[in-house]
């Protein structure tokens, strides 16, 4: 399995995560639009993921629901510019704190013949990106992460 990292800057409004998946850009991109794809992957191990929208397109809305052991988390947001196969800009909101939205661009560079992804997170303060990486964010972009890789090779 590809390693994740994940930065975050003490004093610092964001959190930056990179991967390098075994597959073209075209097929990575997809993965993160496609809604049918993009549910089998999303989240941590022993959620599954239901959308309730996913309008992957500049000006879109998707909102969706992490069901699970612990209950069902609900997150919403807005895509703001979509450009195939190079960015996707969107909010992330988890409704169970309203209010406390974060910015995300995440871009998809190939890299002989794989793809690096680069997310990055935006908060409005220090406090909203820490009770981010406080909450178990980690474990669950590995996973979800994880699952990725498990589904690219399977196309």
């Amino acid at each position: 399995m590809a390693a994740t990292e994940i930065t975050i800057e003490p004093g610092r409004h964001d959190i930056v995560i990179t991967r390098v998946f075994d597959a073209p850009k075209e097929r990575v991109f997809r993965a993160f639009t496609d809604p049918e794809l993009f549910k089998r992957w999303n989240g941590p191990s022993g959620y599954d993921t239901v959308l309730d929208r996913w309008e992957a397109e500049s000006g879109g809305t998707w909102r969706y629901v992490s069901r699970g052991e612990q209950g069902e988390f609900g997150f919403r947001g807005v895509f703001h510019d979509v450009v195939p196969n190079e960015r996707i800009v969107q909010t992330f909101e988890f409704e169970g704190m309203p209010g406390h939205v974060c910015l995300e661009t995440a871009t998809f560079e190939e890299v002989d013949g794989r793809t690096r992804y680069t997310g990055v997170s935006v908060f409005q303060s220090v406090e909203d990106r820490d009770g981010m990486a406080a909450s178990g964010m980690e474990s669950g972009v590995n996973d979800g992460f994880d699952k990725l890789d498990e589904l690219l090779r399977e196309q």
